[in-house]
């Protein structure tokens, strides 16, 4: 008996030896790896660390979509290393996106009005606006705004473009606490629709509307407006116009009983072609009605430095095939063009000329560039598709 607890004393003290060395060396060990992880730490990127909801703020809502991406994130499936990977995922990303996942870009968006607070699901109404309408205003026009709006439904997103500065003065009508507006002094219709009305931007909205602030809307209803054109297949249109003035294309002008009409008989030596502009396949710029697909084809067509759109109106059948059919002017629901000049005094008067004049001049100046500038591109690219068909041939 003694000699069995002699030895088992003797065991126990012959471990303790061995149980401290592995004790120093695990704490070695661990002093490496901590030091090592510390001096690489700097190189490493965030965005690719898994951060634990301890350090993030987090707000609980339930979303299967966010789960089922987490269980199959990049981090999980590849290779941290594979560079090619990282740094493309998907080249048909938008331009300068394509090193995101795909599943995350957005390139569309809206003039929705969100909320500060709440869930992002319950910021929007059950039924969204299907339609925008844009005028372009000043101050001195609001009564007639006040009424062009109230023509336009809940299906509207009303968007103003206010060339005068002045914006928070709309305050008194209610209707203006839903409006987006927009300040620029000085600056055209078409100026705000090249920078505001991007095609990404209005891709939610059925049909755009572009107007100007000087129409009277007595004879109109935006609904009844849009179940004619989609009823005709109209692609670009315009309400019919009247006026105590005199109207510079009769295209435009009302014909009395008739819903829609396409085409119309001008003036001798106007139309070389009848189902060419301007006797078909064209409507005037002061009131332009826009399908989705044509806007994000004349969007393009719109100059950067040519803001009048002087000439656009004769270009706009490039964007519909055929022109002749998919561009018309409805009849039923027409408008008074009361000629306001107010956007050309906002002009500067120069030697010799009033503020109108100079504005006058540049939008002439505008509509000989801009057809220039179409017939050397058309020159260009004929020559360049012809080129290439005839190196094809050769080979």
């Amino acid at each position: 008996m003694a000699n069995r607890t002699d030895n088992s004393i003797r065991c126990s003290i012959s471990k303790k030896p061995n149980d401290g060395m592995i004790f120093v060396v695990a704490i070695f060990a661990g002093l490496v790896i901590g030091f090592l992880s510390g001096i690489s730490f700097p190189t490493m990127s965030l965005t690719k660390m898994n951060f634990t909801s301890s350090i993030l703020p987090s707000v609980h809502v339930e979303d299967e979509k966010a789960k089922k991406s987490s269980n199959t994130s990049p981090q999980n499936e590849f290779n941290s290393t594979d560079a090619a990977f990282q740094k493309i995922w998907v080249p048909s990303n938008p331009r300068g996106s394509e090193m995101l996942p795909p599943s995350i870009v957005r390139a569309e968006s809206d003039f929705y009005l969100r909320r500060l607070w709440g869930l992002p699901k319950d910021d929007l109404p059950a039924v969204k606006p299907k339609y925008l309408v844009a005028f372009t205003v000043a101050y001195g026009q609001r009564n007639n705004i006040d009424a062009c709006v109230k023509k336009f439904s809940d299906n509207f997103t009303i968007v103003l473009f206010h060339y005068d500065g002045k914006t928070s003065e709309y305050d008194e009508f209610e209707w203006s606490k839903r409006a987006i507006h927009v300040s620029v002094p000085k600056q055209t219709k078409w100026w705000y629709a090249k920078r505001f009305l991007h095609p990404d931007i209005v891709a939610p909205y059925d049909y755009i509307f572009i107007w100007d602030e000087d129409l009277g809307v007595k004879n109109f209803d935006a609904e009844e407006y849009i179940k004619i054109v989609k009823k005709h297949g109209l692609e670009i249109s315009q309400p019919a116009v009247e006026s105590q003035k005199s109207i510079t294309w009769k295209i435009t002008k009302r014909i009395p009983g008739v819903e829609v009409h396409k085409e119309v008989e001008e003036k001798p030596g106007r139309c070389n072609n009848p189902q060419l502009p301007p006797c078909a396949g064209f409507i005037e710029i002061m009131a332009p009605v826009f399908s989705r697909d044509s806007w994000r084809c004349v969007w393009h067509m719109i100059q950067n430095d040519l803001v009048h759109g002087w000439g656009l109106d004769f270009a706009l059948r490039k964007c519909v095939e055929p022109a002749h059919e998919k561009i018309g002017v409805v009849d039923s629901q027409w408008i008074i063009h009361q000629k306001i000049t107010s956007l050309a005094d906002q002009g500067t008067a120069q030697v010799g000329k009033t503020a109108f004049q100079g504005v006058r001049d540049r939008c002439k100046l505008e509509w000989t560039m801009f057809q220039n500038r179409m017939t050397e591109s058309e020159k260009k690219y004929l020559k360049e598709i012809t080129s290439a068909s005839s190196n094809s041939t050769l080979t």
